[in-house]
């Protein structure tokens, strides 16, 4: 079993740092990684839980919907927000608003998302093949976030495609301009969620840089994460779809790195009285009609 060590996030400026200490980060996922369903995961274990992903641009200029997504529950000790944009500068402010006005402790920057609306934009998984242009949104990030002491880290992917590999760049362009950890995604852009990661580049990563690196990528049960933590040295994982309707991964993952052998997993009825949970906590946030709609998914 690998030795599992709390996950310490540091602003540059500052030697307090935000401490996880269950190195285990909910994927932000947008339409899911709401304030009901990361509440409902946070109550399973301890963690870190990402806001879905919020458009730098639609903050900055006061977008309705956008501050609408900015929801927090009293227990969020850490808000957690990742924020995704194509303008160093506009990201800068956004990471501004973000400290000063909503109270986040943590920023993430998105530069991993393979949907072709942000890909088109030269967002997302696609940006890191600019360096020049990635080098610019991050240092401008930390700086600003820098401010007010909030650790900003960031995901990625392993590349566009086998050709356009950006991964080992991106790591020591974020390790250089003062990001806290990055995150890898064992796939490419071009593979989206399709094929199986290669856990490999993870470690690969790990061997490049000194800041910490998570890992991402096919972790359905707590034992997906034990092991890829063995064979990789990463500092920790991030969970996306294995935990679709299926948030009692976060306790198993709980009692799994507490080096329990027993698996933490629900009954039949402990299945039901979380989707109560879950509807209980979307109405309270959206109101019935919207809270039950969304619960479908």
């Amino acid at each position: 079993m690998p030795v599992i060590q709390p996950l310490r996030l540091h602003a540059p400026s500052r030697r307090d740092a935000v401490v996880v200490e269950l190195p285990v980060v909910l994927a932000p996922m947008a339409g899911v990684t709401n304030a009901a369903y990361r509440q409902l995961c946070r109550e399973q274990g301890a963690g870190l839980y990402v806001c879905e992903m919020i458009t730098s641009r639609g903050l900055v200029v006061g977008d309705p919907k956008t501050h609408a997504m900015l929801q927090f529950d009293p227990g969020e000790t850490t808000r957690s927000v990742q924020l995704y944009g194509v303008d160093p500068g506009v990201m800068a402010d956004a990471a501004r608003i973000l400290a000063r006005d909503f109270a986040v402790g943590h920023i993430d920057l998105n530069f991993g998302c393979p949907v072709p609306k942000v890909t088109r934009k030269g967002g997302g998984g696609v940006l890191p093949y600019k360096r020049d242009r990635l080098r610019a949104i991050v240092r401008e990030t930390v700086r600003a976030a820098d401010e007010f002491g909030v650790p900003v880290t960031i995901k990625t992917r392993i590349g566009i495609d086998e050709q356009h590999e950006t991964f080992l760049d991106a790591g020591l362009i974020a390790q250089e301009e003062g990001a806290a950890a990055i995150a890898l995604h064992g796939r490419t852009v071009q593979q989206a969620y399709s094929g199986e990661a290669d856990w490999s580049r993870i470690a690969e990563l790990v061997a490049a840089v000194d800041i910490p690196v998570l890992g991402n990528g096919d972790i359905w049960e707590a034992e997906d994460a034990l092991r890829m933590m063995d064979e990789t040295g990463c500092a920790g994982v991030v969970v996306g779809r294995g935990c679709l309707g299926r948030p009692w991964l976060f306790g198993d993952l709980a009692a799994a790195f507490s080096g329990d052998e027993l698996r933490h997993r629900p009954s039949l009825g402990q299945v039901g009285a979380m989707l109560l949970r879950h509807a209980e906590l979307l109405t309270g946030y959206v109101g019935e009609r919207h809270g039950l709609t969304d619960l479908r998914k």
